[in-house]
C-alpha cells in the first residue's frame, strides 16, 4: 500500500485547519509554532520563518531562532482602494519588526517580520478593510491573477469579475479562520463542516489561476495550473480559452521535476467559467499525487493522464463541452510603464517597484509615497503580477498633482532601463526557509553589470526579461525568462537562457553552478553576438534559440535544469 505524504496525515488530523494554532499563539515560552500546525497556518495565509542572518549569532548564545511570520493576502486581481491601502501601510508599521511591504509575484502584499503576539491583530486589521488572507497559501487555490492591462479597460472589468468571482466561489468553507483570528463564533464538534469543493484532505498540492487578457500576458497565464485567457470580439467578452497544468517548482538533481508550460483544453463561455474551474479542482483533488509532494501539483497529472483524459473528466465533471480554442494574440508579458489612459478619460500610472519592496530609503521614500498618493487619490490601485503598482483610476484634473507626487517620493523613476523594468526576484535570504543563495538583495547589482555589458554592445535600451530565485521553487517565474538564475548554494546559481519574451516557451540551462564572474563572463560573447547579428525587433531569447545557444523547449520533459 502505498504511503501517503506526511502532510496528508497532518489535514486529516487537524479537524479542517484547526489543528492546535489556537494552543500555539498561547504557548508564551517560544515565538514558534507547533510543527504540524506551521503547516495547517499557510492555509490561513502565512508562513513560520526565522531570520537566517542571526541564526548562527542566536545558537552561539543558546536562543532558540528568532522566529516570525510572513502573512500574504488574498486580493484577487491585485486591486485594492486608497482606504484599504492606507490600512496595508499603517498595519506594516504596527505590526511587523521590519515596517516594509512587498509587492509579490501573485499579484498581491505580504508582510514579513511578524511576530507570533501579531498575527491576530495583523489579520483582524486587514480584516476591518475587507481584506484577508484565507487560501492566500497552502494546497488550495491561491490568490487568481488577473492582467491589469488598463487600455482595454471595459474588458478588464469583465475579466476582473470573473477572477473575483473564480476565487470566491475556490475559497475553503472551513470556519477554522473566522473562529481562530476574527473570534467567530465555535462550532462544537464541528460535526456537519464540510468542504463541498477540497474535501477533508483538500488538494495534494498549491493551486494556482490565473485571467489573462491578450494582447498583454503579464500574469504569466501558462506558468498556472489553470488559466483562462479572455476572447473578445468588439471589445466585448465572448469567453476563455482554458488552460491546465502549467507550474514553476521543480528540485535541483531530480530530472523527475521539472517546469512546465500549460496546455490549452479549449474554449468556453463566461457562464461556464465556475463550472470549470470546479471541475479542474476536484479533478486534480481525486486524481493528484498523494504520496510525493514533489509530483503533486496538477502538472505533473497532466502528463501522467495525459491532457485528453484529463479534459474529458473536467467535460463529466462541468456538464461543459469545451469548444476548438479560439486565436489569439500576446504580444508581451511585462508591465507598460508611466501614463496609459483607459476609458471615461481616466487615466493609469504604472510604477516600478524593484523586486517589490515598498520601503523608505534615504534615496526614495516608495513607503511613505505611496501612503501619501493614498490619501489624495480617487481612483484605485492595482498591484501586478511582476511586482509593480499602478495608480489606475486617475481623473485628468488629478494627473499632474499624482505624477509630481510620485517623482517627489522616488516611484516614478525615467531613468531606468527596459532592462532593470523587465527584472524580479523573490525574497530569499533573510527570512526564507528555503533559500540556498541570496536573491532580492543580490539582484539589483547583478543587473547592473547587466546592463553595462548590453550598453557596450549598443543595445542600453534593449528589453530582456531577467529572473532570480534563491531556490529552485520558482517563485519569481525564472524558468520563463530570457535569463534566469535559479539559486544552488551561497553566490552559485544555475544560469538559465532561452525563454520567450512573451511567456510562452521555456529556458534551458547554459551553466550549472556558477558565481558572478563566471556568470557575466559567459553572457559578454552572447550579448555581442546579438547585437552583430539580431534581426529586426528580435528578441534576446528568441535570437538564442535561432542560433542553436540553446534548445527551445514547449515541454516541461524535455526541460533538463
Amino acid at each position: 500500500m502505498s504511503q501517503k505524504a506526511a502532510n496528508e496525515g497532518i489535514k486529516d488530523r487537524s479537524n479542517y485547519l484547526r489543528g492546535t494554532i489556537v494552543e500555539g499563539l498561547k504557548d508564551p515560552i517560544t515565538g514558534a509554532l507547533p510543527e504540524d500546525d506551521t503547516q495547517l497556518t499557510k492555509f490561513h495565509g502565512f508562513y513560520q520563518q526565522d531570520d537566517r542572518d542571526l541564526r548562527k549569532e542566536r545558537k552561539d548564545q543558546k536562543l532558540e531562532p528568532l522566529y516570525s511570520f510572513m502573512l500574504r493576502a488574498r486580493v484577487p486581481g491585485g486591486v485594492a482602494t486608497p482606504k484599504q491601502w492606507l490600512a496595508i501601510d499603517k498595519i506594516a508599521d504596527e505590526h511587523t519588526v521590519y515596517g516594509s511591504l512587498r509587492l509579490t509575484t501573485r499579484q498581491t502584499f505580504q508582510y514579513h517580520g511578524i511576530l507570533k503576539s501579531d498575527v491576530k491583530p495583523l489579520i483582524q486589521g486587514i480584516n476591518a478593510v475587507m481584506l484577508d488572507s484565507l487560501a492566500a497559501c497552502g494546497d488550495v487555490n491561491r490568490n487568481v491573477l488577473c492582467n491589469t492591462n488598463p487600455v482595454e479597460s471595459e474588458l478588464h472589468a469583465d475579466a476582473y469579475d470573473w477572477a473575483v468571482k473564480i476565487s470566491e466561489h475556490l475559497l475553503p468553507q472551513t470556519k477554522a479562520y473566522y473562529e481562530i483570528w476574527l473570534d467567530g463564533e465555535v462550532v462544537a464538534g464541528n460535526q456537519d463542516e464540510q468542504e463541498p469543493v477540497y474535501g477533508k484532505h483538500y488538494l495534494p498540492r498549491k493551486f494556482k489561476t490565473a485571467v489573462a487578457i491578450p494582447p498583454h500576458n503579464d500574469v504569466d497565464v501558462f506558468a498556472n495550473d489553470l488559466g483562462f485567457i479572455a476572447i473578445a470580439e468588439n471589445g466585448k467578452l465572448i469567453g476563455f480559452n482554458v488552460t491546465v497544468g502549467g507550474g514553476m517548482g521543480m528540485t535541483h538533481g531530480d530530472v523527475t521535476t521539472y517546469p512546465q508550460l500549460a496546455k490549452t483544453l479549449g474554449f468556453i463561455s463566461p457562464e461556464e467559467t465556475l463550472k470549470v474551474a470546479e471541475a479542474v479542482v476536484t479533478t486534480q483533488r481525486d486524481w493528484g499525487n498523494r504520496e510525493s509532494r514533489k509530483h503533486a501539483r496538477l502538472k505533473y497529472t497532466v502528463d501522467r493522464v495525459g491532457l485528453d483524459a484529463l479534459k474529458q473528466e473536467v467535460e463529466k465533471r462541468s456538464g461543459v463541452i469545451f469548444g476548438k480554442e479560439r486565436d489569439y494574440t500576446f504580444t508581451q508579458n511585462s508591465d507598460r510603464y508611466g501614463w496609459v489612459k483607459g476609458i471615461d478619460s481616466r487615466w493609469h500610472l504604472t510604477l516600478y517597484i524593484e523586486n517589490g519592496r515598498l520601503v523608505d530609503t534615504p534615496k526614495r521614500q516608495l513607503k511613505t509615497g505611496l501612503r501619501e498618493i493614498a490619501k489624495v487619490h480617487q481612483g484605485d490601485f492595482r498591484m501586478t503580477a511582476t511586482q509593480n503598482i499602478i495608480i489606475a483610476n486617475v481623473p485628468e484634473s488629478e494627473k499632474d498633482k499624482i505624477a509630481a507626487m510620485a517623482r517627489e517620493y522616488g516611484l516614478w523613476r525615467e531613468d531606468l532601463t527596459p532592462i532593470r523594468q523587465n527584472a524580479m526576484a523573490c525574497v530569499a535570504f533573510p527570512t526564507c526557509a528555503l533559500a540556498m543563495a541570496e536573491s532580492e538583495r543580490y539582484l539589483p547589482s547583478l543587473i547592473d553589470k547587466i546592463e553595462s555589458i548590453f550598453a557596450a554592445n549598443g543595445l542600453a535600451q534593449q528589453p530582456v526579461v531577467t529572473r532570480m530565485t534563491g531556490c529552485p521553487n520558482g517563485c519569481a517565474r525564472p524558468y520563463l525568462a530570457e535569463i534566469g538564475f535559479v539559486g544552488k548554494g551561497p553566490g552559485k546559481y544555475n544560469f538559465y537562457l532561452g525563454g520567450s519574451h512573451l511567456g510562452s516557451r521555456l529556458n534551458q540551462l547554459y551553466r550549472e553552478n556558477i558565481g558572478e564572474q563566471e556568470i557575466l563572463a559567459a553572457l559578454e560573447p552572447l550579448v555581442a553576438d546579438f547585437a552583430k547579428q539580431k534581426q529586426r525587433d528580435e528578441a534576446f531569447g528568441d535570437f538564442l534559440v535561432r542560433t542553436g545557444v540553446v534548445k527551445a523547449v514547449i515541454d516541461g520533459r524535455e526541460f533538463h535544469g
